[in-house]
């Protein structure tokens, strides 16, 4: 017997605005065939992956790098041209701070060793 399953992002705005009209996890779950488990962990992942967007921090896709070359996460893509802009300077901002760490230890390594 195949097991049924559905992906829970294909039905994410209407999960969002079910849920934003004041339904339970349990109702909400019901109506689009979700168990209240699935509809608990969808909302967790969803709350952290907002946080992290708001926060400036970088979602990085599981797998391999996509062939079409997109470098936003799908779940960047959705919000403002403004949001994009802002995720895009904070991910530049650490690339640039990693980059002045990485310059200053190899500038003590080097004074330690007493090269130039």
């Amino acid at each position: 017997m195949r097991r049924k399953y559905t992906y829970i992002k294909d039905f994410e705005k209407e999960l969002l605005e079910y849920l934003n009209q004041g339904h339970t996890l349990r109702e909400t779950g019901e109506k689009y065939g979700f168990t209240y488990k699935e509809m608990r962990d969808f909302k967790t992942r969803y709350n952290k992956n907002q946080r992290k967007i708001a926060a400036g921090i970088e979602i990085k896709p599981k797998g391999r790098p996509r062939k079409d070359g997109t470098k936003l996460p799908p779940s960047v893509q959705q919000l403002s041209k403004l949001s994009q802009l802002r995720y895009e300077l904070a991910s530049k901002e650490r690339y640039i701070r990693r980059l002045e760490m990485e310059n200053e230890l190899m500038r003590d390594f080097l004074s330690l060793t007493e090269r130039k």
